[in-house]
């Protein structure tokens, strides 16, 4: 069965398709506000693919989800749309309001969530986020701007400022300004994780764009890098409907 899997967040579309549980194609957009219309341009090729069941995370509003589900009623497959529930396949939701929880902070929970172990589990994307949990219950969390949004509020008028690749890499003090910003928002970062880190025994896990970046410098911690636990939650998720 090919199984079609999308995570719609603010600002990107980013798709898997998975055959026998395996990823067969994968793939990531900016969809600049519009995702219906980016949608609308990847629905032939999912059409091809032959899609039989789809599974989707949403962080956008009812009305988007609306145009989203009436694009993939083209494909004639069943839809699931993930949702932050109280209690879901033993998992128990730590905010008092669950659906204040971002669906994509609870999947990557759902994903990895152990009875027997406690977790700190960091997303490294748009937004860092921090979720903790013993056992079963989910304990809520913490949400921080990430590198690029704590930086860009720091040096407003960039374009002139040659900034390298290597700018995230170093914890030592900046020798000039550029690199006292970068320098200075990573190791905010760092030190609020390993801050959480050192209140209680737990296993860390980062997943997310910038997960290889923090595990680097993370490394007492024995990180585990998870690369598609967004998607692990989704089917985790689906398989308990």
């Amino acid at each position: 069965m090919r199984q079609l899997w999308l995570d719609l967040g603010n600002t990107r579309l980013k798709y898997w398709i998975t055959q026998n549980e395996q990823i067969i194609q994968h793939g990531a957009e900016l969809h600049l506000q519009s995702p219906a219309d980016l949608l609308l341009g990847l629905i032939h090729f999912f059409q091809e693919m032959k899609i039989e069941k789809i599974g989707i995370s949403s962080v956008l509003d009812a009305k988007n989800n609306q145009r989203i589900s009436k694009i993939l009623q083209r494909l004639q497959a069943p839809v699931s749309i993930a949702q932050v529930h109280a209690e879901y396949a033993g998992l128990i939701c730590g905010y008092d309001n669950p659906k204040q929880l971002g669906i994509d902070r609870w999947l990557q929970v759902l994903a990895v969530a152990q009875p027997e172990q406690n977790l700190c589990i960091v997303g490294c994307g748009t937004a860092l986020t921090i979720d903790l949990t013993e056992g079963m219950q989910h304990l809520g969390g913490y949400i921080l701007p990430n590198l690029y949004l704590q930086r860009d509020s720091l040096i407003q008028n960039t374009k002139g400022i040659q900034i390298p690749d290597s700018a995230f890499d170093q914890l030592t003090p900046g020798r000039n300004t550029v690199d006292g910003v970068h320098h200075g928002v990573l190791l905010g970062l760092i030190s609020t994780v390993e801050k959480i880190m050192q209140q209680s025994p737990r296993q860390l896990i980062l997943t997310g764009g910038d997960a290889a970046l923090f595990a680097r410098h993370l490394e007492a911690y024995q990180p585990k890098v998870e690369a598609d636990l967004l998607l692990k939650g989704l089917q985790h998720y689906t398989a308990y409907l």
